[in-house]
């Protein structure tokens, strides 16, 4: 029996495959000699563990770079087409689900609205099942590629015992057919979805609250990057915030860290969707400032609504001009508190919304910001705006099978054990 905390041979051999795979999808591509240099492999190990990652396919060669006076020093970069992944935003408007390869290209998406049933919890399920059938079938992608199914959904997400496509692993890890939700904004109370998923596919399954799915995609690909300590804020129909201490997202007791937008900034104030009053979100999200506003074109939705109020703004009608400027100051105190508790080098505001309003908002925010918070680390604290795209937390999402890719080394998850039958493309009928 081996000693409880000793690393057997094997997990010192998975290690290593994940140190430099880590290595090569994030910074390659990289010479042998590049990653002895970054990693402090020994050169025997790092040519074993190379050879090993060539012949599974999950590496390949890309060319060579010139060495001083030697032979040309090939290099080694993560095989783009040797695995796929599932990204799934559960929108407030509607279900976007996408299929990727490693390195992040798009393949095929699937848009789908909610229809009159809203969030119901059945419904959800069901648009997410569907449009992974259909991702998989336009593309003809082998189920057996697929790394696994990342769920961006709103709410706090209780992380029960994780199923790894079979396995059980830790608790806290985001993830798996235990996870339940619970969205109070979107009437969801301990809805079980992982479960509900389970009964359609096989896949490996892993959900997680949006806001830290788009906070894992801006920190590994997009304006957070490089950053050690920085908060990323998701401002859409609802708002709320992924924080990251030390590289790592904070989750706090029961993984409910980061609802932002449910901290006060009006005490008494207006009702927002969680029931109490005075929540931030109740007077920056894009609900509530369409709502607020009230001009928006009837029937046109928040994004037609926000356009509206932007274009009103930009033409100089004073209502509009007054709400954004207001905006900018609830945002900016707002952020002003995440500068005082968190002590951030970098604040990120993505989100379709804060993409849509951020270049009119964002000299007003960072003015507020200065304002409100203490001067000493504001002064050490950068806000910009997110560089993924409306599409973030769909790529985030995608991440969260990647991660746990990465972190075994490469392998591949087996999948969940059918309790019925199983359709193509990963499918349960």
């Amino acid at each position: 029996m081996t000693a409880r905390g000793k690393k057997t041979v094997r997990d010192l051999r998975r290690g290593s495959r994940s140190t430099l795979l880590r290595r090569l999808y994030f910074d390659g591509p990289l010479s042998r000699q590049e990653l002895g240099s970054i990693t402090g492999l020994s050169g025997g190990s790092i040519s074993n563990v190379t050879g090993e990652l060539l012949a599974d396919g999950l590496i390949e060669e890309c060319g060579s770079v010139e060495s001083d006076g030697g032979r040309p020093r090939i290099l080694l970069r993560v095989a783009a087409g040797r695995a796929h992944l599932v990204g799934v935003d559960v929108g407030e408007t509607q279900v976007r689900v996408a299929l990727f390869d490693l390195a992040r290209t798009e393949l095929a998406a699937s848009d789908r609205p909610l229809d009159d049933r809203g969030h119901d919890a059945g419904h959800v399920a069901e648009l997410i099942l569907t449009g992974l059938a259909e991702v998989l079938e336009r593309t003809g992608t082998d189920p057996g590629t697929v790394l696994g199914v990342g769920v961006g959904v709103p709410g706090i997400v209780e992380q029960g015992a994780v199923e790894r496509g079979g396995r059980v692993g830790a608790r806290g890890e985001p993830g798996g057919a235990g996870a339940v939700v619970h969205g109070q904004t979107v009437g969801w109370d301990a809805v079980p979805l992982g479960r509900m998923l389970r009964a359609g596919t096989d896949l490996p399954l892993f959900v997680d609250n949006g806001a830290k799915t788009l906070g894992q995609a801006e920190m590994w690909f997009g304006a957070g990057r490089g950053a050690r300590h920085a908060v990323v804020a998701l401002f859409g129909s609802g708002v709320g915030a992924c924080v990251i201490a030390d590289g790592a997202r904070f989750r706090g007791a029961t993984s409910s860290a980061g609802e932002w937008g449910h901290t006060k900034v009006h005490v008494g104030g207006r009702r927002c969707r969680c029931g109490a009053r005075g929540c931030l979100e109740a007077y920056v999200g894009a609900e509530a400032l369409v709502a607020r506003w009230g001009a928006a074109p009837p029937g046109g939705g928040e994004k037609a609504g926000l356009a509206a109020l932007l274009g009103a703004a930009g033409a100089g009608d004073p209502a509009a001009v007054a709400l954004l400027d207001e905006a900018a100051e609830y945002l900016g105190a707002a952020i002003a508190d995440l500068v005082n508790l968190f002590n951030p080098e970098r604040i990120v505001i993505g989100g379709w919304a804060g993409l849509l309003l951020g270049p009119r908002l964002l000299p007003g925010i960072r003015a507020a910001a200065t304002e409100y918070a203490l001067r000493f680390p504001r002064e050490q604290t950068e806000i910009v705006l997110g560089t993924l795209g409306p599409a973030a937390v769909t790529v985030g999402a995608a991440t969260l099978p990647l991660s746990d890719f990465l972190d075994s080394g490469g392998e591949f998850p087996r999948r969940a054990e059918a309790d019925a039958a199983v359709a193509p493309a990963g499918l349960r009928a």
